[in-house]
């Protein structure tokens, strides 16, 4: 599945996920900020009101949140989720080892098109990304080298399986 810089991959999934976080913020979130602005505003001055002024800061993040995820969800494309063949591409979870590394340690991140999307203990890469870019269609076992900072890396895919949530 291709992206452009405007379109952003999401499985089925982590749209359902962020179509839920939307509705929970358009609904409960927002009426109890609602809620706790107006018991603060009851209260009297608003100059020197702690609750009121924390209560309008955190409606600002909500509504900022909301904004980010209804342009998310405009721009999304929907796709299957990839098969489990090894080939890495949108939607997998890849592991990989940068080759001549003395610690030999290997390295797990989800290639996905959306940097908003952080699954919880995973990094995500875009496809667009230089590491993304360079081994997006590859496979397990392959060894790419991709330039970074101007100086080249090589790094050899240990794995890639379809990201499950």
């Amino acid at each position: 599945m291709t992206q452009t810089d405007q379109t952003i991959w999401l499985t089925q999934d982590a749209y359902d996920k962020l179509v839920a976080e939307l509705e929970d913020l358009k609904g409960p979130q927002r009426q109890e900020i609602v809620a706790r602005i107006s018991a603060a505003r009851d209260e009297g001055d608003l100059k020197e009101n702690g609750g009121y002024h924390a209560a309008k800061d955190e409606q600002g993040r909500i509504e900022a949140r909301i904004r980010q995820l209804e342009d998310m969800l405009r721009k999304a494309e929907v796709g299957e989720t990839p098969p489990d063949d090894g080939v890495v591409e949108p939607g997998m979870v890849v592991t990989f080892k940068f080759e001549g590394d003395a610690d030999d340690e290997a390295i797990t991140f989800l290639l996905l098109g959306a940097r908003e999307v952080e699954p919880e203990g995973l990094t995500v890469y875009t496809p667009q990304s230089p590491l993304g870019e360079a081994i997006n269609g590859r496979k397990k076992g392959e060894t790419v080298t991709y330039e970074a900072n101007g100086k080249p890396q090589t790094v050899v895919i240990l794995d890639a399986k379809p990201y499950t949530g």
